[in-house]
């Protein structure tokens, strides 16, 4: 391994590879354990929090504070029956739930937790490996795992299925082009496509500060990415019964729950690592305290920067109701790429003239905000002439409720009324009175 690391291009790269092959095992092991416990605390947590915001107590039998409750869930859904439909395509329908749930764990190989530390006697990073195209590897990485939704909604054999796992589909790869965009900032600024380098590139001032675009624009699309609410529409149980999922039960219909809550902790770790600053800590604390970016410390702010994002997917979840599925594609793809592809071109020039211009920044600038708002304004601009055009009614030729033979009470003159609704008569002669109006008439 000592030859590929002296070959990298970067030399803060050469600090891996070097691992024996126990320190590697063990860091495996410790992030599948540690991904495994974050999803049980924040299925605890999301009820916890949605709980609390509905005035509700949520789970608080199973252990102090209702902390065992996902686990009493897990083992519930590993004894419930196991059901294959006749019209399934079985092996495909026992592989998606695998390979939707491998890539979740895989992308963490490349997120950096924390400095260089003493591990059992070796000093190693906080992280399991570093590449010069890391972030791309986690993009590609989290790109598999929609096969596995795909998959599972088409072998599935059901309609509401595969609706499902084609709302999936494209609802991700929609997103994950304004992800990816979101990110070439990122690559600008820092120089690299190195997650420790990136995180090492914020030493001074955070990427969510100075790129908030970008930032906004990815917390856009990871909510969008990892199917939660208010963009949930491949699991809208009001149209699809459950989604691609629906014909799953048991330890796989579990394994489909685990990717998506470790998604959740993926998005978020990423969000921390390219925009927040990663394991560093927050602004101040280390000029108050020397050893806050050094040893095991860092594990806490990093996963204190994470669980604030997961919160916020749980303050959606509470908070905001379902978007229409054409109100949600027009978002992604006539809103948040084309203002990304206009940032993107607006990072590069400020780069461009920083380096090697003498124009002042400051005008500069302002000028590309003023250029970003009039591009947004341009998006929106005849969305509301639509809305404003007087709907053109056809004469109507009355309707025989009888018509088939299923009688169909006719809608009331003049159209439906709030309150009482007044007594409906049918062509035989019968009348159906209502409680209110039986009052009125009392």
């Amino acid at each position: 391994m000592s030859p590929l690391a002296a070959s990298l291009p970067d030399a803060d790269l050469a600090q891996f590879g070097q691992d024996p092959w126990w320190v590697i095992v063990l860091k495996a092991v410790f992030i599948f354990l540690i991904l495994v416990l974050l999803t049980l605390f924040n299925i605890w947590f999301e009820r916890r929090v949605v709980a609390r915001m509905q005035h509700r107590v949520g789970p608080n039998v199973h252990g102090p504070f209702g902390l065992l409750q996902s686990l009493a869930d897990g083992v519930k859904l590993a004894l419930k029956e196991d059901i294959v439909p006749k019209a399934a395509d079985k092996v495909v329908f026992l592989l998606a739930p695998v390979i939707a749930v491998v890539p979740a764990f895989v992308t963490w190989a490349v997120i950096p937790l924390g400095p260089e530390v003493n591990f059992f006697g070796e000093r190693t990073p906080l992280q399991l490996t570093d590449m010069p195209v890391a972030v791309l590897f986690m993009l590609a990485i989290a790109s598999i795992g929609i096969y596995g939704i795909v998959l599972g909604g088409w072998s599935s054999g059901s309609t509401y299925s595969l609706l499902g796992g084609l709302r999936s589909s494209a609802q991700m790869i929609s997103y994950e082009v304004a992800m990816g965009l979101a990110l070439v900032a990122v690559f600008l600024y820092a120089g690299s496509m190195s997650t420790s380098e990136i995180v090492a590139a914020q030493d001074d001032l955070w990427f969510g500060l100075i790129l908030l675009p970008s930032f906004v624009i990815y917390v856009i699309s990871m909510v969008g990415e990892t199917n939660r609410a208010p963009f949930d529409l491949p699991e809208a149980e009001g149209e699809l019964v459950g989604g691609f999922h629906t014909e799953y039960s048991s330890l796989k219909f579990a394994l489909f729950f685990l990717a998506e809550y470790i998604n959740l902790a993926t998005v978020s770790a990423i969000a921390t690592t390219l925009f927040l600053g990663g394991w560093a800590a927050p602004w101040g604390i280390e000029h108050v305290w020397a050893g806050a970016n050094s040893g095991y410390w860092p594990l806490l702010w990093f996963f204190g920067k994470v669980f604030i994002f997961i919160f916020m997917f749980v303050w959606l979840r509470g908070s905001l109701p379902r978007m229409r599925y054409d109100q949600f594609m027009a978002l992604g793809w006539k809103v948040l790429i084309p203002v990304s592809l206009a940032w993107i071109v607006a990072v590069a020039t400020i780069r461009v003239i920083s380096l090697e211009g003498d124009i002042n920044r400051t005008y500069l600038v302002a000028a590309i905000a003023v250029l970003l708002v009039i591009t947004v304004g341009l998006m929106f601009l005849g969305d509301g002439d639509k809305d404003e055009e007087a709907p053109v009614e056809a004469d109507r030729e009355p309707q025989d409720a009888f018509a088939g033979g299923f009688p169909v009470p006719p809608m009331p003159q003049g159209g439906a009324v709030r309150g009482g609704a007044a007594p409906l008569t049918f062509a035989s002669g019968r009348t159906t009175v209502t409680a209110a109006a039986e009052e009125n008439h009392e």
